[in-house]
């Protein structure tokens, strides 16, 4: 199969969701060695899941399917530029290459607009609009010291 082939199943997955009352109009799919391991579909609003963007759940079900906490050799075909919370699982996952159909800009003008996001993301903590606080930074340490020491702690 092509990259034309991929991006045409990430499109009817985006279709197929959206038609079934899933949630938007987004589609992923996960591609190693030639062959889809995994599939998304949008599904914010029929699990009542802010996460359950299409890429986020492509990912947790390729990882899954694999055995592994990594996606390294895999390119993921999704139907719109990923959104900050989905680009972030995807640096996150290690994937090798990431493919999209529609842009952010197409995205905002169907009413998924991510420009708030990445103008907050850069901003120093004080300054962003969701309120934040740093409380019991010590105690906390000391579990980062202990994760530090464990001899048997799996990197990634």
């Amino acid at each position: 199969m092509t990259d034309e082939d991929f991006m045409r199943h990430a499109i009817a997955l985006s279709r197929r969701g959206m038609e079934g009352g899933a949630g938007g109009p987004f589609g992923a799919v996960v591609v190693l060695e030639g062959r889809v391991v995994a599939e998304g579909w949008n599904q914010v609003t029929s699990t009542n899941d802010p996460t359950a963007h299409a890429e986020i759940v492509a990912i947790r079900r390729a990882c899954t399917a694999l055995g592994r906490f990594d996606l390294r050799g895999a390119t993921v075909f999704t139907s719109c530029e990923p959104c900050p919370m989905c680009l972030a699982g995807l640096y996150w996952s290690r994937c090798d290459r990431v493919v999209y159909a529609n842009d952010r800009e197409q995205a905002a003008g169907i009413g998924f607009d991510d420009a708030f996001l990445y103008a907050e993301i850069p901003k120093p903590i004080a300054h962003r609009s969701l309120p934040m606080q740093r409380l019991l930074g010590a105690e906390a340490l000391e579990v980062f010291a202990e994760w530090a020491a464990k001899p048997d702690r799996v990197a990634y």
